[in-house]
C-alpha cells in the first residue's frame, strides 16, 4: 500500500479496519475525479491490502440553501463521465442523487455497515455533501485532504495577509511539493470484483438514472432544488477541465501576466468551477505547468522573501499564475480551515471592521435591494454587465468581480448587508459559489487579506476603493459591456 502523506490523513473514527467487513468504501464528495486523487489512492490501497472489493459512492446531496439546477447539472454531468470511465475498472461505481434531505446520511450508514472502513474527502467547508459523513458509524472513517499543494494541516493558524501566507509557503512548501497523488490510482489495480450492492440498499437508495445523469428536464424537475437558476452551457467534468487546462497552457499562459485583467482578452484559465467541484487536481496542473516550463525543484529560491515573483524560478506569466493557483487559492482554504467564522463579518481584521462600522451611517447616493442587484437594475452599465455575465454564465471576469463587490458595498445601507448580498448573489449564481477561494474574494472586498488605504473616504473608510469610471479607463470594456447588454442577455 503506497502511503499518502501523514498530514493529509485525518481519522474520524480511530478504529482498526473491521475484519468481517465485505468491502472498502470511497465516499466521494468533493474530489470528483478518478485521476490525481489522494482519497481514491488511499481507498485503492486499503482494498488491495485487505483483499476486498472497492465501492465508490459519488453522492449529490440536497437541502443546501443554494442548491439549483445550475450546480446540480454541473455535478451530474461529471458523474455521468465518471460512470463511463469506471465502467471497465475493477470497482463498483454507484452514483447517488439525494431525492430529499437526509437520505445520503442513511445511505452512508447502510454502506458503512457493510464496510471494513470508509475513505472520504476532507474539505474545510461544511457543504451538504460533506455533512453526509457522520461519526456515529461503527467503522473506521478516514478523511483525506487533496485540496492543494500544501496540506491544510501543515499550517497551525489562519494567516492575515497574502504576503504572510506566501512567506509561509516559501518556507514550508518545498518539502511537500513533490508529494503528488498517483496520476491513475486504478492502473493495474487487481482488486476483487463487486457486482452490486445488496438489494435492500439498492431498492431504498437506487442509483441515479441515465435520464438524471443526462440532466433531462423531467428528471431534474422532481428534485427539491431551485429551478429558477438554470443550467449554463459550460462543458462539465474532468475531460472538459483537462481540455481547458491544455488550451490555457498552449495558447494563453505566455500572455497571462499582461492580459489577465483585460475582460476582452479572455486570458484567464476559467478553471475555478472545475477546481471547486474537484474535476481537476491542482497537483496535475502544477506538474504539467512545471514540465512545460522545463522546471525542477532545484530552481526554487533559497530565501522566503514573500514576493509574488522570483521564488519559483519560472517565467513571469507562470509565476503570476502560480500566485493565483497556490498562494491566493490555498490562502482561502487556510482561512476556512482555521476559522469557524470564515463567512461572518466578525472574521474581518479589526481595522476593517472598525473603519466600516465608523462609516456605516454615511449617506449613500444610491441604495439597491437584493432583488434590484440580482436583476442587474442599477444605474451603472458596467456593474449591470458584470451581474448579467454572472447570471448567464455562472462567473464574472476576475478583475470585474472585485469592482462588482466594491459597488455593492457602496450601494447598500450597511456593510453587513453588503456582505449578505455578495454572498447570496455569488453562491446563488456562480459555479464556484461556496468555495473557500470564492469567500476570500468576497471578504477581500471588505478588507480581508488587505491593508488600510488612504485617503479615508465616505462609506469605505480606509478599505480599498474602486470606481467604475477608473476601471473603464484602465481596461478595455466596450465590447464586454455590449456583449452583456440587456439586448444580448435578456
Amino acid at each position: 500500500m503506497r502511503a499518502i502523506p501523514t498530514l493529509r490523513l485525518r481519522v474520524l473514527n480511530d478504529r482498526p479496519p473491521k475484519a468481517d467487513g465485505a468491502l472498502v468504501v470511497y465516499w466521494m464528495t468533493t474530489a470528483r475525479r478518478t485521476r490525481w486523487s489522494f482519497a481514491l489512492q488511499q481507498a485503492v490501497g486499503w482494498a488491495r491490502e485487505l483483499k476486498r472489493p472497492l465501492l465508490i459512492v459519488e453522492i449529490l446531496a440536497c437541502g443546501g440553501r443554494w442548491d439549483s439546477e445550475r450546480h446540480h447539472s454541473f455535478v451530474l454531468q461529471g458523474m455521468r463521465e465518471n460512470a463511463q470511465q469506471l465502467a471497465d475498472a475493477p470497482v463498483l461505481y454507484y452514483p447517488y442523487v439525494e431525492p430529499q434531505p437526509g437520505e445520503c446520511r442513511k445511505l452512508f450508514a447502510a454502506v458503512s455497515d457493510q464496510a471494513c472502513l470508509v475513505v472520504t474527502d476532507d474539505y474545510p467547508i461544511a457543504l451538504p455533501a460533506v455533512q453526509t459523513v457522520v461519526a456515529e458509524v461503527p467503522v473506521r472513517v478516514e478523511k483525506i485532504d487533496g485540496s492543494g499543494l500544501m496540506p491544510l494541516r501543515a499550517a497551525d493558524q489562519a494567516f492575515p495577509t497574502a504576503y504572510a501566507f506566501r512567506r509561509f509557503l516559501q518556507r514550508a512548501l518545498r518539502e511537500h511539493l513533490l508529494d503528488a497523488p498517483q496520476p491513475d490510482p486504478l492502473a493495474r489495480a487487481a482488486l476483487p470484483r463487486l457486482k452490486s450492492l445488496p438489494a435492500t440498499i439498492r431498492r431504498r437508495w437506487p442509483d441515479a438514472s441515465p435520464q438524471l445523469l443526462a440532466c433531462e428536464p423531467t428528471a431534474l424537475a422532481v428534485l427539491p432544488i431551485d429551478h429558477s437558476v438554470c443550467m449554463v452551457s459550460t462543458a462539465c467534468g474532468s475531460a472538459a477541465a483537462r481540455a481547458r487546462w491544455k488550451t490555457f497552457l498552449s495558447k494563453k499562459l505566455a500572455s497571462y501576466n499582461e492580459a489577465r485583467n483585460q475582460p476582452e482578452a479572455e486570458a484567464t484559465s476559467g478553471l475555478a468551477p472545475y477546481l471547486h467541484f474537484g474535476n481537476i487536481s491542482p497537483h496535475e496542473m502544477f506538474r504539467s505547468l512545471a514540465q512545460q516550463e522545463g522546471w525542477s525543484p532545484a530552481e526554487l529560491a533559497d530565501k522566503a522573501a514573500g514576493s509574488r515573483a522570483g521564488w519559483w524560478g519560472m517565467s513571469e506569466s507562470a509565476e503570476a499564475f502560480l500566485d493565483q493557483l497556490v498562494t491566493w487559492r490555498e490562502l482561502g482554504f487556510n482561512g476556512c480551515a482555521h476559522r469557524e467564522d470564515y463567512d461572518q463579518f466578525s472574521s474581518l481584521p479589526p481595522w476593517a471592521t472598525a473603519t466600516l462600522t465608523k462609516h456605516a451611517a454615511d449617506d449613500r447616493s444610491y441604495a439597491y435591494t437584493l432583488e434590484e442587484f440580482a436583476s442587474a437594475r442599477t444605474h451603472d452599465p458596467l456593474w449591470n454587465a458584470a451581474q448579467r455575465q454572472l447570471i448567464a454564465e455562472g462567473h464574472i471576469h476576475n478583475y470585474l468581480r472585485m469592482l462588482w463587490g466594491k459597488k455593492i458595498l457602496q450601494w447598500t445601507a450597511a456593510p453587513q448587508e453588503a456582505l449578505d448580498i455578495m454572498v447570496e448573489l455569488n453562491n446563488r449564481y456562480a459555479l464556484d459559489g461556496q468555495d473557500p477561494n470564492s469567500y476570500s474574494g468576497i471578504f477581500w472586498i471588505l478588507g480581508r487579506y488587505d491593508r488600510p488605504w488612504g485617503p479615508e473616504r465616505p462609506i469605505f473608510g480606509t478599505v480599498r476603493y474602486m470606481s467604475s469610471e477608473n476601471t473603464a479607463r484602465k481596461l478595455r470594456v466596450g465590447d464586454y459591456m455590449q456583449r452583456y447588454s440587456t439586448e444580448t442577455t435578456g
